[in-house]
């Protein structure tokens, strides 16, 4: 019997496969960098929807060391993928404009990872076209999301979360609920619980959502200024109405709630 092949660095990785991958359409030399940031985004994104699986479950089991240790990463990948913003904004409008053309229809804002990213992380409202030709996001939508979870998570540890929150349409949109938030101040009066850590590793995770959104809005407006995106979409003016809209408000909502504790002069 003939033995195996011995796996190598280039066969373990599928480099042929992965190198191939780039295709510009015109001898624009800015074009290959566009390509390429823009599939090392969609890897990412695959590796957050993967992390974000395993968030869920250990939040789901309780296990507040593992779920802190897994938000930390996703928080950690979206500094990534934020800084990757910085490589792109190298190329200047005319460059840009070089290969615009070529783009088509295509456009960021049909990025099925990222629309399944807001999915898991709590937004339900996406057009009709999107959940209809879209069985990934249908079924996002339909599932509980990482604040579901995390409330689960709290009710687990002894916390007094309403039953009708737990019990909720997981596929309706979340509105704000104040007898969360007066669970979360309890969460926060111990800033020593594991709970406490755990709600702000996903402070940390909302706000890197809401950085890359922040990052992508500037290069977008020193790329193509207010012209219409690619694709018809309404370009930066879109993602500006974006901007503020958190995936966990209660966790924010609760910081203009907390007490000021006195100073002892004493």
């Amino acid at each position: 019997m003939a033995d195996s092949p011995a796996m190598t660095y280039g066969g373990y990785l599928r480099l042929d496969d992965l190198l191939s991958c780039q295709e510009p359409k015109t001898r624009a030399h800015d074009e290959l960098l566009f390509v390429i940031i823009h599939q090392v985004y969609e890897l990412w994104f695959k590796q957050i929807l993967h992390e974000a699986e395993l968030l869920q479950r250990r939040l789901e089991e309780g296990n507040s060391a593992g779920a802190l240790h897994t938000a930390r990463r996703i928080a950690k990948i979206l500094k990534t993928v934020v800084g990757q913003l910085d490589v792109l904004e190298t190329m200047t409008p005319r460059q840009f404009a070089a290969f615009r053309t070529v783009l088509g229809s295509s456009s960021g804002f049909q990025s099925a990872q990222f629309r399944e990213i807001e999915a898991v992380l709590g937004r339900r409202a996406f057009p009709v076209s999107d959940l209809r030709d879209d069985a990934r996001l249908r079924a996002a939508v339909a599932r509980p999301s990482v604040f579901d979870s995390l409330l689960r998570y709290l009710a687990g540890h002894g916390y007094p979360v309403p039953r009708e929150v737990l019990d909720r349409d997981k596929s309706a949109p979340w509105e704000p609920d104040p007898g969360v938030q007066k669970v979360l101040l309890a969460v926060y009066a111990d800033e020593s619980a594991p709970a406490a850590e755990v709600c702000e590793s996903l402070v940390d995770v909302d706000e890197g959502v809401q950085e890359w959104r922040y990052r992508h809005l500037k290069m977008v407006e020193r790329t193509i200024g207010a012209k219409i995106g690619t694709g018809g979409s309404a370009g930066a003016d879109y993602l500006r109405r974006t901007l503020f809209a958190p995936a966990f408000p209660d966790l924010w909502e609760v910081r203009s709630q907390t007490e000021e504790v006195p100073v002892d002069g004493g």
